[in-house]
């Protein structure tokens, strides 16, 4: 492992930091960190002998040939969103472009990070994600369908995190918060409203810090003894990151709870209602929204956490979620004046 050279692409985000700083805690070896910003690297020290900063822009990675022909290792967090030229480039054109600089006769794993929604339950790609889907859903889906023909397929492994969380809710910590972590407090504001409606949809979710745990662990590991994983016939794998499954009721008892709130008679909003809503209400809805809340169930079936490689969860609950995060816990129930 002190031989091995660990390109890491969109570093300074969430998972990125979180993947970094456990490579240097529990490995000796050498680390690439693909950045925009280096001001954003708030876990990782710079000057450290292992580290060395690429900074630029995943959209021209000929800049840094040298660095990815030379890596034996890579893990691609890396992503954009909201843009649609820039997201094709960076999720589509630019995957393409850095596995085109590898060396395949040095490459030992890829690490390719996706996303869970493009999956259905038993892993397999959602059809219409790739028709239907937001332009960052889009660019996903055609990639992952691009990379199961890879000339590589076999040294990819394809992960697909669930709801991620990392970092303080209001980003006074050592990592940056993710994006469902900042919207907690937002989320703290609408308990009154969600306590009196009772949700059965099922979700997954994963602390940043057992993801860095888990891939690390995919990164070095040959066998896969003791996880649970799918193997496609091009010999992709893909693997699903999450803690077992949440009703969105049980996530909002388990917030009031926190918040020392009560809960009183719960309306149930069952999937006719939902329809209903859907129909009456002002809301712009897109065409994988639509499909998204007839959905329901984001569940997936095996999805994996650190036990499944031997290890423990940072955060095993969404109970142990909200203590990392710092949202202020209130032991009993009080009216605002």
């Amino acid at each position: 492992m002190k031989e091995a050279r660990i390109l890491v692409t969109g570093a300074s985000g969430c998972v990125g930091q979180y993947t970094s700083n456990w490579l240097l805690r529990n490995t000796e070896a050498k680390l690439l960190l693909w950045i925009r910003d280096p001001d954003k690297l708030t876990a990782i020290d710079p000057n450290n002998p292992r580290v060395k900063l690429l900074i630029g822009d995943l959209r021209t990675p000929e800049k840094f040939s040298k660095e990815i022909f030379s890596a034996t290792h890579l893990i691609h967090t890396a992503t954009a969103w909201g843009d649609l030229e820039r997201t094709k480039q960076v999720n589509l054109i630019a995957v393409k472009k850095i596995l085109d600089l590898v060396n395949p006769a040095i490459i030992q794993k890829i690490i390719y990070f996706s996303t869970a929604s493009i999956l259905n339950k038993q892993l397999q790609p959602i059809p219409e994600a790739r028709t239907k889907g937001t332009e960052y859903i889009q660019t996903k889906a055609k990639c992952l369908q691009e990379l199961e023909k890879h000339s590589l397929s076999k040294k990819i492994i394809a992960v697909f995190p669930t709801l991620v969380f990392g970092g303080r809710y209001d980003n006074s910590g050592l990592f940056p918060a993710s994006y469902l972590t900042q919207g907690l407090k937002q989320a703290v504001n609408w308990l009154w409203l969600a306590r009196w409606f009772k949700g059965y949809s099922k979700f997954h979710f994963m602390h940043a810090e057992d993801i860095a745990y888990v891939s690390c662990q995919l990164l070095f590991n040959k066998t896969f003894s003791g996880t649970k994983i799918s193997i496609e016939n091009t010999g992709l794998t893909k693997i699903v990151l999450g803690q077992p499954y949440l009703s969105i009721d049980q996530a909002i008892n388990i917030l009031l709870n926190w918040r020392g709130l009560k809960r009183f008679i719960s309306i149930p909003l069952w999937g006719w209602l939902i329809e209903i809503l859907i129909k009456i209400l002002p809301l712009n809805l897109s065409a994988w929204d639509r499909l998204s809340i007839r959905q329901r169930h984001f569940i997936h079936s095996p999805t994996t956490k650190p036990e499944d490689l031997g290890g423990t969860s940072y955060a095993k609950s969404l109970d142990d979620i909200l203590f990392h995060s710092g949202l202020p816990k209130k032991h009993k129930f009080t009216f605002k004046r």
